[in-house]
């Protein structure tokens, strides 16, 4: 989902809103003048901030490369979001990604606002020595916009807890004095970092999935159907028979992707195959299913999945080696989306085959792929309410970097499900209660109506 098509959607979410009772608690004519106000607010990003890291590389001598922090609105507090490095980066793609932090952040009710970092390279071309320096370059050129109470990056794609630590060591030398472990979240635990914070969005994602299908889905059969007849017989057809195994792909196999298919891999509720999953070179298929646990032993010494019968045999794992992009279009009932933007888009919407597909990444599916995808009775569970998990985490960390607790992972990852159940069900009742729309559109209805609310009590909407 692109720039515009986000904007486009919080446009069409603030018209409905205007049109419901009980938003700002204001009378209808007022509440109209409210909730356009609003629209104008949250469709206008706050700051926009464009420079240039100067770098000196082994190869190539100086490289000049476009780096953005983009602060979108802090209605619900301070700025929080990710840095990524990656070549596709750029100002729009940055914004986008900014926005969907602030509805993300104001769906789970967390106390932060929406930004986003990036970095335009391809982060495997540079050696460690120069990703340190790129790493530090960031910091210098964006201290002013980034602090403790003001905005916290994480990781994001292409970096990761090194990448973070490096961050706040810049941080604290340029800030001799000030308080410096709450300035980034993602950290190492060894600097500050909370436990279990590289798996939570990979298994968060999981989860939005997977109280769905077991834990909504047994509640509701025990009343009547729901209004969304479509949506209803999908999840009816696929889990309606406990011997019958529900098939598995997963695109990406970085930290969200293979903790994702690890989930599914060792599920107990409901019988799962992981039949397919996919990096940036190949698709790996087996309809039998595939040993996940051995491809993440393979992985963490070669990053990258076996590409070949001997890359296969020395991972001791049964698998046809397919194109890429195969995982999109592959024989499977559910399918994660864990890699990147703009992947089920106009070309490819009709040869999906998967009914439940489940957005780990940021803005895989366009607006208009989602729209045919919920006329055909498919159940998209989209991305700020899929890959919640690694905020509500940064969320944890931020807060034990104000006390003198430290959170165990089994106590980050329940606390994190504490913080996500609640909107799971909120959001499936009324997307389930209701006859049109989808479901993205009631996340974005509700992440809206608080944020409207915010604006209104602070006094922004005059």
């Amino acid at each position: 989902m692109e720039l515009k098509e986000t904007k486009q959607l919080i446009e069409t979410a603030m018209d409905h809103l205007s049109s419901q009772s009980n938003v700002c608690s204001s009378s209808e004519e007022n509440q109209a003048n409210y909730c356009s106000s609003a629209k104008e607010i949250l469709k206008t990003t706050d700051k926009i901030v464009k420079s240039y890291i100067r770098v000196s590389t082994e190869k190539e001598g100086i490289l000049r490369i476009p780096a953005y922090r983009i602060q979108h609105n802090n209605i619900s507090g301070y700025y929080k979001g990710g840095i990524r490095f990656s070549e596709y980066v750029n100002e729009k793609e940055v914004e986008n990604l900014a926005i969907l932090m602030t509805l993300k952040n104001s769906l789970y009710r967390l106390p932060f606002g929406g930004a986003k970092g990036g970095i335009s390279i391809d982060p495997r071309k540079f050696s460690e020595k120069e990703l340190n320096q790129i790493s530090r370059k960031y910091v210098q050129r964006f201290a002013p916009d980034l602090g403790p109470s003001h905005d916290i990056p994480a990781p994001d794609l292409g970096t990761n807890e090194q990448t973070i630590d490096w961050m706040v060591g810049e941080y604290k030398t340029i800030h001799p004095g000030k308080s410096y472990h709450g300035s980034f979240t993602g950290k190492s635990v060894a600097n500050g970092g909370v436990r279990g914070r590289r798996e939570a969005t990979g298994i968060g994602t999981f989860l939005s999935y997977s109280w769905l299908i077991d834990d909504w889905l047994s509640e509701q059969r025990k009343q009547n159907a729901p209004n969304r007849t479509p949506q209803w017989q999908t999840l009816n057809r696929l889990f309606n028979e406990e011997e019958k195994e529900i098939r598995v792909a997963v695109q990406g196999f970085g930290n969200v992707g293979s903790i994702t298919a690890q989930q599914a891999f060792h599920y107990e509720k409901t019988r799962h195959k992981v039949v397919a999953v996919s990096d940036r070179s190949t698709t790996l298929y087996h309809p039998n299913g595939l040993d996940i646990d051995k491809l993440i032993t393979y992985t963490a010494t070669h990053h990258d999945l076996p590409t070949n019968l001997e890359e296969l045999a020395e991972a001791r794992v049964e698998a046809h080696v397919l194109p890429a992009e195969a995982v999109l279009t592959i024989d499977a009932d559910v399918l994660f989306l864990a890699a990147v933007e703009d992947q089920i888009v106009a070309s490819n919407m009709a040869d999906i085959s998967a009914k439940v597909l489940v957005e780990g990444a940021n803005a895989p599916i366009s607006l208009e792929a989602d729209d045919y995808l919920e006329k055909q009775g498919n159940i998209v569970i989209p991305d700020i309410m899929a890959n919640a998990g690694g905020v509500i985490v940064s969320y944890l960390e931020w807060k034990q970097s104000l006390t003198e607790e430290r959170y165990s992972k089994e106590k980050t990852h329940h606390e994190m499900a504490e913080q996500m159940i609640p909107t799971f069900e909120a959001v499936y009742q009324a997307y389930f209660s209701s006859t049109e729309k989808t479901l993205r559109f009631t996340c974005f209805t509700v992440s809206l109506r608080r944020l409207v609310d915010l604006l209104y009590r602070h006094g922004k909407l005059y």
